[in-house]
C-alpha cells in the first residue's frame, strides 16, 4: 500500500524522486523506482508493471560514505537508503525485493519497498555496482529490473606518505631557495578531498630561527628558507611533516583529513669556509737564558674551524721581537730555542720575547684562498747568575752602567765630630749587578784602617743601589787628631760569593766646637701695661763664650714666638725694652715668655727664658653681653631679665666692679633694676591696649652699667619689652538673627551675608572666621572676608555642586558662629533661617519591591495579570506612567534574540500581563527580563523626567514536555568473544532531554537483547549485558558492559535495545529506545602469522605490523597473542602472532582472504617482510612434534642404557618379582574388560589412591598385556602420546562431593594437546545404552604434560 504521494521528479527510466508521507505529516523526498502509467486503472488483474524502456539501466547517485574498513561507515547500517515503488493496476498488495551479488548492501521491507543500508559502502573499494530489484503480487510472476548504484565519494581517507621517513644531506653553503628534497603523499579520495597540502609542524632542534629555516611547497618540495651553518647553528635537523587534504564533505560537514606525522632527517655537510682557531686565547711560557739550542719551550695547538672537515694545519713564525731566537715545528707546533738567549738584552722589553705564530690549513678554503690564523705568544726569558757586582762613579738616576763608569777609588769630605749617620759629602758611589732576583742580590761591608769610625748603607741590595759611607763614631772623627781617613767598601754576590772592592779617602773639616752660655736658664720680670716705647725692662742679663776670635764674639736676639713684636733686645748689650705700647695690654695677655738667644761667630748658640708679667691699669669700660628683646603677654606676663655685663680689667679690683641703674623714660616708672645683680623687673601688670597702637606694644628702657675705677667708666644698654596681645575680646555680630530665601535646584547661588568685629589689636586675635552648624548645614558654605582691622563679613552661599531640594527639606535653621584663635574655644553665634522655594525637579522612581522576580510555567499554564510595577514621584501634581523599554530573552545565560518579545506586555499603570501564554517555551527561553522605567509627564523640561531603568526577571518554569532522544553515533560495535572479558565495555549510547532539572535526568536500561544468528534465527538473551548511566553537562552516556563471558562459537549479531527514560518531578515519564547491533567474530577467523624475529622484537614492532596489516586489509587488527616457537621444532619462523582482522560491519577475514589482500598490496607486503614476516597461517605441528618425540625417545634410550649398565647386577634378583607383577596386571586387565567405561566398580576405593582392590592394579585400563611395557608410538595420528598412568581421569571432587561432567571445549590451532589417557579411553567401544562419556577430572593429576 502506497503512502500519500505527490507527482515524482524522475531522473531516468527507472528511478524517480518522489515525496512520500501520510496526509498531514511532513514529507521527505525518496528515491523510488517508478512504473510508467501510474496512477492508472485496469479492468482485470495484471502483474505489476515497470516501464517498457526499463531494459535500459537506470542509475542513482546515493550519498553513502565509507571511510575505511577500520572506521565507522556513514551512514551506519540500518539507515534509510531509498524506496522502491511499483504500480499494480489492480491495486494488489505488492512485495518488493532486491537480489544479485551486491544485494547484501541493502535490506528491503517487502511490503513497503523501503530500502535500508545493510552494509557500509566504500567508494574506494566499489564506486558503482548493479542490483536486481523485483516486485510481485500474489497472482502473477515476479517482475525484475536491473538498477545501477553509483556511490559518491566522501572525504573519508587521510593522505598517506609513500614512506614513513625521509633523509637528505645538504651543504651548509646551499643557497637560500634551493631544493632540499621532495616528499609525496597520496589521498585515495577525489576532488578537493584528494588534493594534498603539506605543512611543517615542527623543526628539531627548536632553536631561534629554526622554525622558519625550511618551507614546503605545494608539490611536496622542501625548500631552504634560511642560511645553514654547520658550526654555529646545527649539523642536523629533523622536520615533522604532515599532509592534509583540502577538505571535503563527510557526515554532511566539511572536514579536513590529515595524515600521521612523518619525519625528515636533514644532515648538514660542513664546507671549508672558516679559518683555523687556536685552542687557547693566550699562550705564554718561561725559558732560562742559558737553555741549550733545540730545547722545547711551548706547544701551540690550532684546529680547523670547520669541525666537520678538520683539515690539518701547518705552523710557522711570521713575526718576532727577537728574530732568530726561537723556531717552531711545522707539524706539531712546538716552539724551540734556536740561538743563545740573553735576558739582560731584554730589560727594556720586560724580559719577554713576543713571537707571532701563524696556523695555516693544508687545503685552501671555498674561495681558493689560504685559511690561516695568527696569535702572539709571550716567551719570558728567566735570569741566570752570570755577573759580579761592580762599582760605578755616578748617581743612580744618571748611570748608564757603561764600562767607562766603573771605578775602584773614591774621595769624600766630612766635618769633624759630625753626628752619627751623617753621610760623607761629595761621594757618588753606585753598585750594579745586572742579574735578577736572588742572582742580582749582593752584600755591602766596610773595611780598612778607619772602618770603626764609619759604616756603609745599605748593607744588602739587589740590582743597583746608591752607596753611602756614614759617620758611626763622631768622637773618632776629630780634625785635631787626624785630618784624612781611609776605608774600603766590599760588594759580595749573595749567591755566587764573587766580590768587588773600592777604596774611599775621607778628608775632615775643622769646626767651631764651643757655644755661649747664660748664668741662669730663666729670669722673672714685670712691666705696666701700655708702658711707653723704649721703656727698659732689664739690662742685666749677659752670656759668655770661651772661644776666641770670631768664634767667641756673642750677639743677642729674641727667638720667634709670642711677644717678639712687643719687646726688643739690643744685639750687642742684651738690654730688653718695650717695642710696642699699644700691644702691651694685660687684658689680652698677662704673662709673656720670651726666648733670649746668644750666638757666637761660629753660629753656635744657647738660650734662656724671660718670664715678663704685665701689671693692670683701669683702661676698659664695662661690656654688656647680647641684646635684650623681651616678649611678655599682657595681663598675666611678668618681666624678669638679668643684664649680662663684665669688665675686662683685672678681676676682684675696683677696675672690674660693676653698678646698674635705670635711666628715666615714659615707662621707666613701671620697672626696677637691681644695682648689683642687674635684674630688671616690672612693678605691675602690663596692658597691651594701654600702649599706643602705633608702637605695636613695644616699651624701650635704658640701663646704665659703670665700673668703680678711677676714673670710672660706663656703658648704656637698651632693653626692648614687647607686650604681646592676648585674645581677651570676642567677636560681635551686627545683628542676632538673619533670614534668607533661595530657590531649589540652583547650585552655587549666594544666600546672604553676616557681619562681625573684634576689639583685639593683633590680627591673630582679631581675625574672625565663620562656621555653620545645624541640620542641613553641610548643604551650605560660608566664606569670610576682612573689611578692616577686626572687622569681617561672612557670605553664605551654596557650593557649585550642591543645590537644595524642596521635597527633601523646605527650610533650614542654621547657627552661624564667629570665632577667632581663642584657646578656650569661645565664640559668638547668630541664628540664620533659610527658606527653600519649591521647583518641580524630582524624577519618578520604581518601587524595588514590585520588581522582585516572578515565575511563569511554560505551554499556556498561566494567563492574565502577573504583577504590578509600582512607580512613585514626590513632586506634587505629577502624572506618572510605566513604560516598557526592552525585553531580554536568554537561555542558559545566552541571549536568544527577540524570541520572547511578544510573550508579555506592560500597561501604563504598571500591570504586567501575559500576551501569548501558549507560546511560552522553556526550551527556547528560560529567563525573560522586562526592562521598565517610570515617566513623569509634568516634569520641568530642565530636569530628568525618567526614572532609572528597572529589571523585572520572569523565570520560565519547565514542564516535562520533551521526551529523551538519542544522539546520532557514527560507530559500529564489534565483539570478539575471545578477547572481551566480563565487566568490559562493549558499546555506548548518548542521549539528551531538552527539559531541565529532573525532567531532563535520563536513566538508561536494557530493554531487550536478541541474538541474530547467521541463518537468521533469533535467540533472546537476558542478563548478558548491563548499562550504567553517567552525564557530562547535559549529555547522558550509557556505557554497556558485558556481564558474563560470551560463547565464542556463536556466529551472528547481538541486537541490544536500550531504553532512555527521564525522571520528572511530577507527571508521567517519557522515554525513547534505540537498538544497537553488536557484531561478533568467532574463533574460526583467528589467523596465525609467523615471523623470523623473537617475540620481544615482534612485540616491539607490533604497532608497525598492525599499521601495515591495516593498510593492506582495510580492517581493524586485534592481536591476541605473541609467542616464541620451540627452537627444537623445525619451522621457518622463530615466533608467531595470532590476530583477528575485522571489518567495521562485524565481518572478518579468513586466512585465504588475508593472504590474497596482502599479496595485492605490494607496499604493505614489502614492509611486513622487512618486519620479519615469513609464513601466513600455522605450520603443521606434527612434524615438529614427531621430531620432539624422536629426540625425547633417543635421550630416554641413552639414559636407559646407562641405567641398565648400573643396575644390571640387580636384574636377576628382580626377575621373579617382575613376573609376579605382570601376572597381577593381566588379571586386572581381564577384570577391567568386564566393566563399562566410566562406570565405577562396586568396591570401595582406597582413600588417596586410584586403587579399588589390594592387587595394586588399575581396573580402568582395558589394555592388552603388552601395553604395560614402555613402547613408544611415533605415528602422526592423534594418539601420539599414550599415558601409562591410569590416575588421570579417575578422581573425586572432594570440595563439592559430587561428580561433574567434564566437557572439552573445541581447541584452535594452538589449543592444548589432548590428554593422552583420555584419547586412549575415547577409542574404546561404548555400549549402545551409553549416551555420553562421563569423566571425573582432577587437574592436579592431569597427564597432558607427558
Amino acid at each position: 500500500m502506497l503512502l500519500h504521494q505527490q507527482k515524482p521528479s524522475c531522473y531516468g527510466p527507472a528511478l524517480c524522486l518522489a515525496t512520500l508521507g501520510r496526509p498531514g505529516e511532513e514529507s521527505s523526498p525518496r528515491l523510488v523506482s517508478w512504473a510508467e502509467g501510474w496512477p492508472g486503472t485496469v479492468a482485470a488483474n495484471t502483474a505489476p508493471m515497470f516501464a517498457s524502456n526499463m531494459s535500459t539501466l537506470g542509475q542513482a547517485s546515493i550519498e553513502l560514505g565509507g571511510r575505511g574498513p577500520w572506521a565507522f561507515p556513514v551512514p551506519s547500517a540500518g539507515a534509510e537508503a531509498f524506496w522502491l515503488v511499483a504500480q499494480d493496476q489492480d491495486n494488489d498488495e505488492l512485495k518488493y525485493g532486491i537480489s544479485g551479488s551486491n544485494a547484501y548492501f541493502f535490506n528491503v521491507t517487502s511490503n513497503t519497498g523501503e530500502v535500508k543500508l545493510a552494509s557500509p559502502l566504500d567508494y574506494e573499494t566499489l564506486y558503482w555496482f548493479t542490483i536486481t530489484i523485483s516486485v510481485s503480487d500474489s497472482y502473477n510472476n515476479q517482475v525484475q529490473r536491473e538498477m545501477q548504484v553509483i556511490v559518491e565519494d566522501r572525504n573519508d581517507n587521510a593522505p598517506v606518505f609513500q614512506s614513513i621517513s625521509f633523509s637528505a644531506n645538504v651543504s651548509e653553503t646551499l643557497p637560500v631557495g634551493s631544493l632540499v628534497l621532495s616528499v609525496q603523499a597520496t589521498d585515495k579520495d577525489t576532488g578537493s578531498a584528494g588534493a594534498v597540502v603539506y605543512s611543517i609542524e615542527k623543526v628539531i632542534p627548536a632553536t631561534e630561527g629554526s622554525e622558519y629555516l625550511f618551507r614546503v611547497l605545494p608539490n611536496g618540495s622542501i625548500i631552504l628558507n634560511g642560511s645553514l651553518d654547520y658550526n654555529s647553528k646545527s649539523s642536523f635537523y629533523q622536520l615533522e611533516l604532515k599532509a592534509c587534504d583540502s577538505g571535503g564533505l563527510y557526515n554532511n560537514h566539511t572536514v579536513i583529513q590529515c595524515s600521521s606525522s612523518v619525519f625528515v632527517s636533514i644532515s648538514v655537510i660542513d664546507k671549508p669556509d672558516l679559518d683555523p682557531q687556536f685552542v687557547r686565547e693566550f699562550y705564554s711560557a718561561s725559558v732560562a737564558e742559558d737553555t741549550p739550542q733545540g730545547t722545547s719551550v711551548l706547544k701551540v695547538e690550532a684546529m680547523d674551524g670547520d669541525r666537520g672537515i678538520n683539515d690539518p694545519v701547518i705552523y710557522s713564525i711570521s713575526n718576532s721581537t727577537r728574530p732568530g731566537w726561537f723556531d717552531i715545528g711545522k707539524q706539531d707546533g712546538v716552539i724551540t730555542v734556536n740561538s743563545p738567549l740573553d735576558r739582560e738584552q731584554l730589560l727594556e722589553e720586560d724580559e719577554e720575547v713576543q713571537v707571532q705564530v701563524t696556523a695555516t690549513e693544508t687545503h685552501p678554503n671555498i674561495h681558493g684562498q689560504e685559511a690561516k690564523a695568527s696569535i702572539w705568544v709571550t716567551l719570558r726569558v728567566t735570569d741566570v747568575n752570570d755577573h759580579v757586582p761592580e762599582f760605578y762613579n755616578c748617581s743612580l738616576q744618571d748611570c748608564a752602567f757603561t764600562p767607562n763608569e766603573t771605578q775602584v777609588n773614591f774621595t769624600g769630605y766630612v766635618d769633624e765630630h759630625a753626628s752619627t749617620r751623617i753621610p760623607i759629602e761629595d761621594l757618588t758611589m753606585v753598585v750594579y749587578d745586572p742579574d735578577k732576583g736572588s742572582n742580582g742580590t749582593f752584600l755591602l761591608t766596610l773595611g780598612g784602617p778607619d772602618a770603626e769610625a764609619f759604616s756603609v748603607s745599605p748593607q744588602r741590595a739587589a740590582g743597583s743601589v746608591d752607596v753611602q759611607v756614614l759617620v758611626r763614631e763622631p768622637s773618632l772623627v776629630d780634625y785635631e787628631r787626624q785630618s784624612v781617613m781611609l776605608v774600603q767598601v766590599t760588594a759580595t754576590d749573595s749567591v755566587s760569593g764573587n766580590a768587588s772592592v773600592a777604596s774611599v779617602t775621607i778628608h775632615l773639616r775643622d769646626t767651631n766646637d764651643h757655644r755661649p752660655t747664660f748664668p741662669s736658664s730663666m729670669y722673672n720680670l714685670s712691666v705696666f701695661e701700655h708702658s711707653p716705647v723704649g721703656y727698659v725692662v732689664t739690662d742685666s742679663i749677659r752670656a759668655s763664650d770661651p772661644d776666641t776670635g770670631e768664634g767667641g764674639r756673642v750677639t743677642y736676639s729674641l727667638l720667634p714666638g709670642n711677644g717678639v713684636d712687643i719687646f726688643a733686645v739690643d744685639p750687642d748689650s742684651g738690654k730688653v725694652t718695650v717695642r710696642n705700647s699699644e700691644l702691651l695690654d694685660r687684658e689680652k695677655q698677662a704673662v709673656y715668655y720670651l726666648t733670649l738667644q746668644a750666638t757666637d761667630g761660629g753660629n753656635l748658640s744657647s738660650s734662656t727664658t724671660l718670664q715678663i708679667h704685665v701689671l693692670d691699669v683701669n683702661d676698659n669700660s664695662p661690656v654688656v653681653s647680647g641684646s635684650y628683646n623681651i616678649f611678655v603677654q599682657e595681663e598675666e606676663g611678668n618681666v624678669s631679665v638679668t643684664i649680662q655685663a663684665h669688665d675686662n680689667d683685672q678681676p676682684d679690683t675696683n677696675n672690674s666692679l660693676l653698678h646698674f641703674s635705670l635711666l628715666p623714660s615714659p615707662f621707666s616708672h613701671n620697672f626696677s633694676v637691681d644695682p648689683d645683680k642687674g635684674i630688671l623687673r616690672n612693678l605691675g601688670p602690663l596692658d597691651r591696649e594701654a600702649i599706643d597702637p602705633a608702637l605695636g606694644g613695644r616699651i624701650v628702657l635704658s640701663v646704665n652699667v659703670s665700673d668703680s675705677g678711677e676714673p670710672a667708666l660706663w656703658t648704656t644698654v637698651s632693653v626692648t619689652i614687647t607686650v604681646e596681645d592676648i585674645n581677651d575680646n570676642l567677636p560681635i555680630f551686627n545683628q542676632s538673627r538673619y533670614s534668607f530665601s533661595v530657590r531649589e535646584r540652583d547650585p552655587g547661588v549666594q544666600v546672604g551675608m553676616v557681619e562681625a568685629w573684634d576689639a583685639d589689636q593683633m590680627e591673630a586675635n582679631n581675625r574672625i572666621s565663620f562656621s555653620l552648624s545645624g541640620s542641613g548645614a553641610n548643604n551650605f558654605m560660608i566664606r569670610g572676608s576682612v573689611l578692616g582691622s577686626g572687622q569681617a563679613v561672612g557670605r553664605l552661599s551654596l557650593p557649585l555642586d550642591v543645590s537644595l531640594d524642596y521635597e527633601t527639606q523646605a527650610s533650614f535653621s542654621l547657627i552661624v558662629s564667629a570665632e577667632n584663635a581663642d584657646a578656650q574655644g569661645r565664640e559668638t553665634t547668630a541664628e540664620v533661617l533659610v527658606t527653600v522655594e519649591d521647583v518641580n525637579d524630582v524624577p519618578p522612581t520604581l518601587d524595588s519591591a514590585s520588581l522582585q522576580g516572578i515565575r511563569v510555567a511554560e505551554n499556556g499554564s498561566q494567563h492574565g495579570i502577573l504583577v504590578n510595577v509600582v512607580a512613585q514621584d514626590r513632586d506634587t501634581m505629577s502624572q506618572v506612567e510605566v513604560q516598557l523599554v526592552n525585553v531580554i530573552c536568554t537561555k542558559a545565560g545566552v541571549d536568544v534574540g527577540s524570541l520572547c518579545h511578544g510573550w508579555f506586555s506592560v500597561l501604563a499603570n504598571g500591570s504586567v500581563i501575559i500576551n501569548q501564554s501558549e507560546a511560552i517555551d522553556y526550551e527556547a527561553c528560560d529567563l525573560v527580563t522586562l526592562v521598565v522605567r517610570a515617566y513623569d509627564l509634568t516634569t520641568d523640561p530642565r530636569f530628568q523626567a525618567y526614572s532609572d531603568n528597572g529589571s523585572l526577571p520572569i523565570t520560565i518554569e519547565d514542564v516535562n514536555d520533551n521526551a529523551p532522544y538519542f544522539l546520532p553515533e557514527d560507530k559500529t560495535f564489534v565483539i570478539i568473544p575471545e578477547l572481551v572479558m566480563p565487566n568490559q565495555q562493549v558499546a555506548s549510547v548518548r542521549a539528551r532531554d531538552d527539559d531541565s532539572g529532573n525532567n531532563a535526568a535520563i536513566l538508561f536500561s536494557i530493554f531487550q537483547v536478541d541474538f541474530i544468528a547467521k541463518d537468521g534465527a533469533v535467540i533472546p538473551f537476558q542478563g548478558f549485558f548491563r548499562v550504567s548511566t553517567s552525564s557530562e553537562a547535559s549529555v547522558f552516556t550509557g556505557n554497556i558492559d558485558l556481564v558474563t563471558s560470551l560463547d565464542s562459537t556463536l556466529q551472528g549479531t547481538y541486537q541490544v535495545t536500550v531504553k532512555a527514560q527521564d525522571s520528572p518531578s511530577e507527571g508521567p515519564a517519557q522515554e525513547a529506545r534505540i537498538t544497537l547491533n553488536l557484531f561478533t567474530v568467532d574463533q574460526s577467523y583467528r589467523v596465525r602469522l609467523q615471523f623470523s624475529l623473537n617475540k620481544e622484537e615482534v612485540g616491539a614492532n607490533s604497532e608497525k605490523i598492525k599499521e601495515a596489516l591495516a593498510q593492506a586489509t582495510r580492517t581493524t587488527v586485534y592481536i591476541v597473542n605473541i609467542q616464541d616457537i620451540d627452537s627444537q621444532v623445525r619451522a621457518r619462523g622463530r615466533s608467531y602472532l595470532d590476530a583477528y582482522f575485522v571489518f567495521s560491519n562485524g565481518s572478518a577475514l579468513t586466512l585465504d582472504q588475508l593472504n590474497m589482500m596482502i599479496r595485492n598490496d605490494q607496499d604493505s607486503l614489502t614492509q611486513l617482510l622487512q618486519l620479519g614476516l615469513v609464513v601466513l597461517g600455522s605450520q603443521d605441528n606434527q612434524e615438529s612434534e614427531s621430531q620432539d618425540t624422536l629426540r625425547n625417545v633417543t635421550i630416554g634410550l641413552g639414559v636407559a642404557l646407562l641405567l641398565a649398565i648400573v643396575i644390571f647386577s640387580t636384574i636377576i634378583m628382580c626377575t621373579q618379582k617382575s613376573y609376579q607383577r605382570k601376572l597381577r596386571a593381566m588379571k586386572a586387565a581381564k577384570e577391567a574388560r568386564k566393566t563399562a567405561v566410566g562406570v565405577m566398580p562396586p568396591g570401595s576405593a582406597i582413600p588417596g589412591t586410584n586403587m579399588y582392590n589390594t592387587e595394586r592394579a588399575n581396573p580402568m585400563l582395558n589394555l592388552p598385556a603388552k601395553d604395560l611395557g614402555f613402547e613408544s608410538h611415533s605415528s602422526s595420528s592423534d594418539l601420539d602420546h599414550i599415558s601409562v598412568n591410569s590416575l588421570d581421569d579417575n578422581s573425586v571432587d572432594l570440595e563439592n562431593s559430587a561428580q561433574e561432567i567434564k566437557k572439552e571445549p573445541p581447541h584452535g590451532p594452538m589449543g592444548p594437546h589432548p590428554e593422552p589417557r583420555k584419547n586412549e579411553l575415547s577409542g574404546r567401544k561404548v555400549g549402545s545404552e551409553q549416551k555420553e562419556e562421563l569423566a571425573f577430572t582432577n587437574l592436579g593429576l592431569d597427564t597432558t604434560d607427558l
